[in-house]
């Protein structure tokens, strides 16, 4: 298999390490010639399970020849199908795993050791070196144009775990800009967001391994009314990556049981701040009048008259 490439090298990338064929397909997407997209994007749609059938199959579900799909995965970096099919199979089995069959997979005691606080953070601070060095920053600045266009209504949402993720962000971001939305509640009330989307409509939905079934049916209705996908997911990639205009990949495993959203919890920061940076002179005046009246509902004063300069 071949080493990979930078994230912002203009070649094919190669599956390498802990990167997905998933991921790995979505960053060379725009480098595939228009036959090699056919069963890119078949894949994706159907992911792993159309590459897990014989070549003869996957070629004729994408209307392409058995070359041409040899030669789709040859610039994933794979030598033949055997190994791309091989592959697969053993993210399929990771992606599936559950806190029981992490505990089985990598022992009795997760984690174990002398000093487990600093074998946790090692591996957490190498979740984010991972996640940082793979992102291509294409995805990275195509988001955070999403974002900054004020125009947009954003809506954010995540999963049981993740949705802590999702909260948070949204905090930060109904505070710099307006037309911000935290998709929560049941299942059943989020058509009652889903309705109002449109092509102004930039959903951010955050979905990591075991991947939940309403989030991609609600990702899935939501592209159907012309909304822009942001998918922030781990390395093996949710099914919603099919619809996503971008996908930010992180890692997230940590000796435990559990997963780790920590470098998952960085990238929001880093995106939070660098809207920060690029619109402070309009952000300014926006967090000012911010804290006047945040100021005003603590002490109960009555709310003085803007400054004539913000009028």
């Amino acid at each position: 298999m071949n080493e990979t490439e930078s994230p912002h090298a203009g070649g094919p990338q190669a599956v390498h390490g802990d990167t997905s064929v998933a991921e790995t397909i979505h960053r060379c997407l725009d480098r595939l010639t228009p036959t090699e997209r056919k069963p890119a994007r078949l894949l994706l749609a159907n992911y792993p399970v159309v590459g897990l059938e014989p070549l003869a199959s996957f070629a004729r579900r994408a209307e392409v020849s058995h070359p041409s799909i040899l030669r789709f995965i040859a610039k994933l970096g794979f030598s033949g199908y055997a190994e791309f099919q091989a592959a697969l199979r053993s993210e399929l089995e990771a992606r599936l795993k559950s806190p029981l069959a992490k505990r089985h997979a990598d022992g009795a005691e997760a984690g174990g050791g002398d000093d487990l606080l600093a074998q946790y953070a090692e591996a957490a601070a190498e979740n984010i070196r991972q996640s940082v060095a793979s992102m291509p920053r294409s995805e990275f600045e195509g988001t955070l144009n999403l974002l900054a266009e004020s125009r947009n209504t954003l809506y954010l949402l995540g999963g049981r775990f993740t949705d802590a993720v999702a909260s948070y962000m949204y905090m930060h971001l109904r505070v710099l800009r307006p037309r911000v939305y935290h998709v929560s509640g049941p299942p059943v009330s989020w058509s009652e967001y889903v309705l109002d989307m449109d092509r102004r409509s930039v959903l951010i939905v955050f979905d990591i391994r075991r991947y939940q079934e309403d989030l991609v049916r609600f990702a899935d209705e939501a592209a159907e009314r012309g909304a822009r996908i942001v998918l922030v997911t781990d390395n093996w990639l949710s099914p919603i990556a099919a619809h996503a205009e971008y996908v930010l990949a992180t890692r997230i495993e940590v000796p435990s049981n559990w997963d780790s959203v920590v470098a998952m919890m960085t990238l929001m920061e880093a995106l939070i701040a660098a809207l920060n940076n690029r619109q402070w002179p309009r952000l300014e005046g926006r967090i000012r009048e911010l804290e006047r009246m945040r100021d005003h509902f603590e002490s109960g004063e009555p709310l003085e008259p803007k400054p004539e300069s913000d009028q």
